[in-house]
Protein backbone atom coordinates (compact mmCIF):
# COMPACT_ATOMS: atom_id res chain seq x y z
CA UNK A 1 0.00 0.00 0.00
CA UNK A 2 1.14 3.41 -1.19
CA UNK A 3 0.44 5.93 1.91
CA UNK A 4 1.00 8.89 -0.24
CA UNK A 5 1.05 9.24 -4.16
CA UNK A 6 4.12 8.76 -6.08
CA UNK A 7 4.66 12.04 -7.02
CA UNK A 8 4.49 13.41 -3.53
CA UNK A 9 6.55 10.71 -2.52
CA UNK A 10 9.42 12.47 -4.91
CA UNK A 11 8.35 15.85 -3.38
CA UNK A 12 9.11 14.70 0.21
CA UNK A 13 12.68 13.24 -0.98
CA UNK A 14 13.86 15.78 -3.28
CA UNK A 15 12.96 18.13 -0.53
CA UNK A 16 15.14 15.87 2.24
CA UNK A 17 18.98 16.03 2.12
CA UNK A 18 20.92 14.01 -0.63
CA UNK A 19 21.57 10.55 0.03
CA UNK A 20 25.45 9.71 0.25
CA UNK A 21 26.58 8.23 -3.20
CA UNK A 22 27.95 4.77 -1.24
CA UNK A 23 24.33 4.68 0.07
CA UNK A 24 22.90 5.07 -4.04
CA UNK A 25 25.59 2.86 -4.97
CA UNK A 26 24.54 0.39 -2.66
CA UNK A 27 21.16 0.52 -3.68
CA UNK A 28 21.62 0.00 -7.45
CA UNK A 29 24.14 -3.55 -6.19
CA UNK A 30 20.95 -4.23 -3.76
CA UNK A 31 18.41 -4.33 -6.87
CA UNK A 32 21.08 -6.17 -8.74
CA UNK A 33 22.63 -8.82 -7.10
CA UNK A 34 20.09 -9.25 -3.86
CA UNK A 35 16.17 -10.97 -3.62
CA UNK A 36 13.47 -8.85 -2.16
CA UNK A 37 15.44 -5.58 -3.05
CA UNK A 38 12.50 -3.62 -1.84
CA UNK A 39 13.38 -4.43 1.57
CA UNK A 40 16.27 -1.93 1.07
CA UNK A 41 15.80 1.00 3.50
CA UNK A 42 15.44 3.59 1.08
CA UNK A 43 16.72 7.54 0.63
CA UNK A 44 13.72 9.28 2.73
CA UNK A 45 13.53 6.63 5.50
CA UNK A 46 17.10 6.52 5.56
CA UNK A 47 18.21 10.47 5.98
CA UNK A 48 15.30 10.01 8.95
CA UNK A 49 17.04 7.46 10.80
CA UNK A 50 20.07 9.47 10.48
CA UNK A 51 19.23 12.97 11.54
CA UNK A 52 17.39 10.83 14.22
CA UNK A 53 21.02 8.92 15.12
CA UNK A 54 22.60 12.67 14.77
CA UNK A 55 19.86 14.19 17.13
CA UNK A 56 20.14 11.58 19.63
CA UNK A 57 23.68 11.05 19.41
CA UNK A 58 24.28 7.45 20.86
CA UNK A 59 27.47 5.99 21.65
CA UNK A 60 26.30 2.58 21.20
CA UNK A 61 23.73 1.43 19.07
CA UNK A 62 22.19 -2.20 17.99
CA UNK A 63 20.49 -3.04 14.55
CA UNK A 64 18.13 -6.29 14.37
CA UNK A 65 18.12 -6.83 10.30
CA UNK A 66 21.11 -5.80 8.58
CA UNK A 67 20.07 -6.90 4.86
CA UNK A 68 22.48 -5.11 2.68
CA UNK A 69 23.85 -2.83 5.38
CA UNK A 70 22.05 0.81 4.31
CA UNK A 71 20.60 1.73 7.36
CA UNK A 72 23.48 0.02 9.59
CA UNK A 73 25.04 3.36 7.44
CA UNK A 74 22.58 5.55 8.00
CA UNK A 75 22.18 4.96 12.20
CA UNK A 76 26.58 5.09 12.02
CA UNK A 77 25.95 8.79 11.09
CA UNK A 78 24.80 9.64 14.50
CA UNK A 79 27.93 8.04 15.77
CA UNK A 80 30.75 10.18 18.21
CA UNK A 81 34.28 9.07 16.92
CA UNK A 82 34.16 6.32 19.94
CA UNK A 83 31.27 5.28 19.07
CA UNK A 84 30.36 1.68 18.13
CA UNK A 85 27.36 0.17 16.40
CA UNK A 86 26.27 -3.95 16.40
CA UNK A 87 24.10 -5.01 13.95
CA UNK A 88 22.57 -8.55 13.35
CA UNK A 89 21.57 -10.78 10.51
CA UNK A 90 20.57 -14.62 10.33
CA UNK A 91 21.77 -14.17 6.65
CA UNK A 92 25.26 -15.14 6.05
CA UNK A 93 25.63 -14.61 2.49
CA UNK A 94 25.24 -11.03 2.81
CA UNK A 95 28.30 -10.68 5.19
CA UNK A 96 30.51 -9.61 2.66
CA UNK A 97 28.22 -7.02 0.62
CA UNK A 98 27.70 -5.74 4.03
CA UNK A 99 31.38 -5.32 5.08
CA UNK A 100 32.14 -4.06 1.44
CA UNK A 101 29.67 -1.24 2.01
CA UNK A 102 30.42 -0.24 5.68
CA UNK A 103 33.82 0.01 5.11
CA UNK A 104 33.41 2.29 1.18
CA UNK A 105 31.03 4.69 3.69
CA UNK A 106 33.82 5.47 6.04
CA UNK A 107 32.02 3.65 9.34
CA UNK A 108 33.31 0.17 8.84
CA UNK A 109 36.03 0.71 11.75
CA UNK A 110 33.00 1.33 14.25
CA UNK A 111 30.29 -1.33 12.88
CA UNK A 112 30.59 -5.36 13.96
CA UNK A 113 28.61 -7.45 12.12
CA UNK A 114 26.50 -10.83 14.19
CA UNK A 115 25.34 -13.15 12.12
CA UNK A 116 22.86 -15.63 13.97
CA UNK A 117 19.74 -15.56 15.77
CA UNK A 118 19.50 -12.27 17.49
CA UNK A 119 16.95 -13.60 20.54
CA UNK A 120 20.88 -15.86 21.12
CA UNK A 121 23.26 -13.01 20.53
CA UNK A 122 21.67 -10.18 22.43
CA UNK A 123 21.75 -11.76 25.91
CA UNK A 124 25.55 -12.64 25.69
CA UNK A 125 25.95 -8.72 24.66
CA UNK A 126 27.77 -6.67 27.27
CA UNK A 127 26.38 -3.37 26.37
CA UNK A 128 24.08 -0.77 26.79
CA UNK A 129 22.58 0.82 23.86
CA UNK A 130 21.68 4.15 23.58
CA UNK A 131 19.73 3.47 20.22
CA UNK A 132 18.16 0.01 18.69
CA UNK A 133 16.38 -0.20 15.29
CA UNK A 134 14.45 -3.45 15.01
CA UNK A 135 13.76 -4.62 11.52
CA UNK A 136 13.93 -8.22 11.45
CA UNK A 137 11.38 -11.23 11.67
CA UNK A 138 8.17 -9.64 12.27
CA UNK A 139 6.88 -12.42 14.52
CA UNK A 140 9.29 -11.61 16.75
CA UNK A 141 9.21 -8.60 17.38
CA UNK A 142 7.77 -8.59 20.94
CA UNK A 143 10.52 -11.55 22.03
CA UNK A 144 12.79 -8.20 20.38
CA UNK A 145 11.72 -5.38 22.28
CA UNK A 146 11.87 -7.70 25.70
CA UNK A 147 15.48 -8.45 24.93
CA UNK A 148 16.62 -5.14 23.87
CA UNK A 149 14.66 -3.20 27.02
CA UNK A 150 17.41 -5.63 28.96
CA UNK A 151 19.80 -3.90 27.29
CA UNK A 152 19.12 0.23 27.64
CA UNK A 153 18.55 3.00 30.25
CA UNK A 154 16.17 5.27 30.75
CA UNK A 155 16.44 7.84 27.62
CA UNK A 156 17.08 4.97 25.62
CA UNK A 157 15.46 5.27 22.35
CA UNK A 158 14.02 1.61 20.36
CA UNK A 159 12.45 2.40 16.55
CA UNK A 160 10.39 -0.66 14.97
CA UNK A 161 10.34 -0.72 11.16
CA UNK A 162 7.29 -2.05 9.65
CA UNK A 163 4.83 -1.35 12.21
CA UNK A 164 1.91 -0.47 9.67
CA UNK A 165 2.63 -3.43 7.34
CA UNK A 166 1.71 -2.34 4.15
CA UNK A 167 -1.56 -1.00 5.70
CA UNK A 168 -2.92 -4.21 6.50
CA UNK A 169 -3.12 -2.92 10.62
CA UNK A 170 -6.06 -1.12 9.20
CA UNK A 171 -7.48 -3.75 6.96
CA UNK A 172 -9.95 -6.58 8.10
CA UNK A 173 -7.67 -9.31 9.82
CA UNK A 174 -7.96 -12.59 7.70
CA UNK A 175 -7.56 -16.16 10.23
CA UNK A 176 -4.67 -17.20 8.71
CA UNK A 177 -2.75 -13.65 8.68
CA UNK A 178 -0.66 -14.39 11.91
CA UNK A 179 1.83 -11.75 11.33
CA UNK A 180 -0.97 -9.14 10.86
CA UNK A 181 -2.27 -9.94 14.45
CA UNK A 182 1.31 -9.94 15.98
CA UNK A 183 1.94 -6.61 14.62
CA UNK A 184 -1.15 -5.51 15.61
CA UNK A 185 -0.74 -6.84 19.19
CA UNK A 186 3.06 -4.85 19.22
CA UNK A 187 1.85 -1.80 18.52
CA UNK A 188 -1.12 -2.07 21.19
CA UNK A 189 1.72 -3.06 23.97
CA UNK A 190 3.96 -0.54 22.77
CA UNK A 191 0.89 2.15 23.12
CA UNK A 192 0.42 1.17 26.61
CA UNK A 193 3.36 -0.54 28.40
CA UNK A 194 4.37 1.56 31.35
CA UNK A 195 7.89 1.26 30.90
CA UNK A 196 8.20 3.27 27.67
CA UNK A 197 6.42 6.40 25.59
CA UNK A 198 5.75 5.92 22.20
CA UNK A 199 4.68 7.48 19.04
CA UNK A 200 3.68 5.77 15.81
CA UNK A 201 5.35 7.81 12.76
CA UNK A 202 3.49 7.37 9.24
CA UNK A 203 7.19 7.42 7.54
CA UNK A 204 7.45 4.80 4.90
CA UNK A 205 5.84 1.63 6.51
CA UNK A 206 5.49 3.22 9.78
CA UNK A 207 8.28 3.31 12.25
CA UNK A 208 7.60 3.54 15.89
CA UNK A 209 9.56 5.44 17.81
CA UNK A 210 9.78 4.48 21.51
CA UNK A 211 11.56 5.89 24.44
CA UNK A 212 12.58 3.64 27.90
CA UNK A 213 11.49 5.44 30.66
Amino acid sequence: MHFLSPLLENYIANNSQDEPEVLTELTKITHQKVLQPRMITGHFQGRVLSLLSKIIRPKSILEIGTYTGYSAICLAEGLPSNGVLHTIDVNEELHTLQRTYFDKSGFGHQIIQHVGDALKIIPKMDVVFDLVFIDAEKASYDAYFEAVLQKTRSGSVILSDNVLWSGKVIEPLQAKDKVTKLLLEYNQKLKNDPRVETVLLPIRDGITLTRVL
